[in-house]
């Protein structure tokens, strides 16, 4: 088949243009792999409802990712997020350096708290903010996953930071 310089050039273009529309296709589909996403409040609801629903559940310092029979801290907010789509590295102190800073007095539901209760310089806990001072959290082999006040608690006492990954 003998092809002309018009049906080379009309070949060309078409094959250019179907290129351009495949890979914007690609760039525009291709998986967001950020762990922070717009903030709202039905997320925060959504995290916070799944949270709820291992009130109760064991503490256990150390705990498996992935599993709700037992949770640390750590594990309960990686595990609480990922059901949610957000992707949170496994202990408190990877977590406190993931999403955009928050400063305590513009905590949001869904924002996570890091404080240092050990008071020996380094994050120790990591506790859901849901609101209308109160954190989901656990922390104790005693209690489990809980509920419990903020302002003027341990948590509160020694507050580092807080984040924002929603």
């Amino acid at each position: 088949m003998k092809l002309n310089k018009r049906s080379l050039t009309k070949i060309i273009a078409v094959t250019s243009v179907s290129f351009a529309v495949a890979f914007s296709g690609i760039a525009i589909t291709a998986p967001h792999t950020n762990t922070v996403h717009a903030a709202t409040s039905s997320s925060a609801s959504s995290v916070i409802a799944t949270g709820k629903q291992y009130l109760g559940v064991p503490y256990v310092f150390g705990a498996k990712s992935g599993i709700t029979s037992a949770f640390d801290c750590s594990s309960f907010t990686q595990y609480v997020f990922k059901k949610n789509g957000v992707n949170l590295p496994r202990t408190s102190r990877q977590q406190a350096k993931v999403g955009k800073f928050v400063s305590k007095s513009n905590l949001k539901a869904g924002d996570l708290i890091f404080s240092d209760t050990n008071r020996d310089g380094v994050i120790n806990h990591v506790s859901i903010y849901m609101g209308n001072n109160k954190v989901l959290h656990t922390y104790s082999k005693k209690v489990g996953v809980t509920i419990s006040n903020f302002k003027g608690s341990s948590w509160d006492k020694t507050y580092v930071t807080a984040r924002r990954v929603l």
